[in-house]
């Protein structure tokens, strides 16, 4: 393992702050959730039902309270070593309606005395800039994403941060899972549908958006600090075909490609000449703007960044129908392989698969941002839980990255999600834990949000001290 290879943890703004209403900000769409044991899944099925309900609890609002306990936080990040810690920026804090024409200067203030929290022990942020928490404001007044309009203000955000922390954070990511604005396009762009509408075009569209404001934000933040590293993101999982006809290895082929594309076009610079026949089988005809092309093709990222889980499984049979869980996007059951609580499939080797595939295909630099386990973690009367479940995840996940950069992969490191426990993106429960952190609070919104290091922590911390050596 190279030395400078960046060890660290991952979380998310609308996952860990709380403080919703807090020091002038705005309301996103994640605000609003309630968790699923009370209609979390029905809320983000339809935002129109989300805005217009009032949920008896949104775990969002406190979450585990990081906006008041960061630097206790950070300070158990960097015992454990950690070389770069991966956070995001909540646009509402900055804009709290996104299209005001001045930023919220305490949200500016929260965010600079957080990154130099984490570079007083030498820890180096990963910044998102948007990680699913579009205001909420520009949904209700313009759309979301399917609207032009957000990209100006997407780039007059990027704008504001990137020259107020230009000299304290480096490595930057656009979106979040920007491939996601098609599986849940609520949560990936603040879209809603008319009954009429054709909803691949919509989901192209505001999909060619984001892409279009992802490249300005690139091409802006080369002209503010050319040391700056921008990266997009990819919601990875190596899809399998069920058998080896043709036809499954085709849908799988297509599967893993639509995820691709999105990449494609951050990476290389245009649109995937596949993607004119998905254009045209699903009568998409994409707005594009005079001189959107150029923008994409002059301003390519630094790096590629992804998250993944777990593999995926497809068949062209409509009659295979025994799925299980995934992030976001299911699968049909493999027997090949083991699964978590939640029946997402643990698939090490897939993880060097994903790095050798996106490294063939693109020969840029990569990331891996969101890796781990969620589990019901049991902790004893002191807190402490023996997650051995967790290091095993983790070791054989880390074998496989080490066994990629061996395949001749340049990756630049590595963010376990989330390191400390924080509100489940899927659930909004923090009964499903990943963190190396126990925090005292359960789905309910009960508990003393105390701070206990799991066993995992110290495994880490050996992890990290060792580059990667003593697993």
């Amino acid at each position: 393992m190279n030395n400078s290879f960046l060890w660290g943890g991952a979380i998310a703004a609308n996952q860990a702050e709380g403080a919703y209403l807090e020091g002038g900000k705005g309301l996103t769409l994640t605000d609003i959730l309630p968790n699923a044991n009370h209609g979390r899944w029905g809320a983000l099925k339809d935002i129109k039902k989300a805005v217009n309900t009032h949920y008896e609890y949104c775990p969002a609002h406190q979450a585990i309270d990081f906006y008041h306990r960061y630097k206790e936080d950070i300070a158990l990040f960097a015992e454990m070593g950690f070389k770069t810690f991966r956070t995001s920026i909540n646009w509402a804090r900055i804009f709290p309606n996104g299209d005001d024409l001045e930023p919220n200067e305490e949200g500016l203030a929260f965010y600079d005395d957080l990154f130099s929290e984490c570079l007083k022990y030498g820890i180096e942020p990963l910044v998102t800039l948007n990680h699913f928490d579009t205001p909420l404001a520009l949904y209700e007044k313009y759309g979301g994403w399917k609207n032009r309009k957000l990209v100006n203000f997407y780039e007059n955000y990027c704008n504001v941060v990137f020259r107020r922390y230009k000299n304290k954070v480096k490595y930057w990511l656009t979106f979040n899972e920007i491939n996601m604005i098609i599986h849940l396009p609520i949560v990936g762009g603040l879209i809603d549908f008319k009954e009429d509408d054709n909803i691949e075009q919509v989901k192209y569209q505001a999909a060619h958006h984001q892409l279009v404001a992802s490249a300005i934000a690139t091409k802006m933040a080369h002209e503010i600090n050319p040391e700056f590293k921008i990266g997009c993101m990819l919601g990875a999982g190596k899809t399998y075909p069920y058998t080896c006809s043709p036809n499954d290895v085709w849908k799988a082929y297509k599967a893993d490609r639509e995820g691709y594309f999105f990449i494609d076009v951050q990476a290389r610079g245009y649109y995937p000449s596949y993607s004119n026949k998905f254009f045209k089988d699903n009568n998409i005809v994409l707005d594009v703007k005079d001189g959107d092309l150029d923008i994409l093709r002059e301003n390519t990222v630094d790096f590629i960044s992804f998250s993944y889980y777990s593999s995926r499984l497809i068949s062209a049979d409509p009659k295979m129908k025994d799925q299980t869980d995934g992030n976001i996007v299911p699968s049909l059951k493999n027997p090949y392989l083991e699964t978590s609580e939640w029946g997402w499939q643990i698939d090490p080797l897939a993880l060097r698969i994903t790095l050798n595939e996106l490294y063939d295909r693109y020969q840029k630099p990569l990331f891996i941002v969101e890796n781990g386990l969620g589990a019901k973690d049991i902790p004893d009367e002191n807190g402490y839980v023996e997650d051995d479940y967790r290091i095993t995840y983790l070791r054989e996940h880390i074998k496989a990255l080490k066994a990629a950069i061996e395949d001749g992969v340049d990756l630049w490191g590595y963010t376990t999600w989330g390191c400390i426990d924080i509100v489940s993106a899927s659930n909004g429960e923090m009964s499903k834990r990943y963190g190396f952190i126990y925090v005292d609070l359960d789905d309910d919104g009960n508990g003393s949000l105390r701070r206990t290091k799991k066993k995992s922590f110290n495994w880490y911390k050996n992890v990290i001290a060792s580059n990667g050596e003593i697993l």
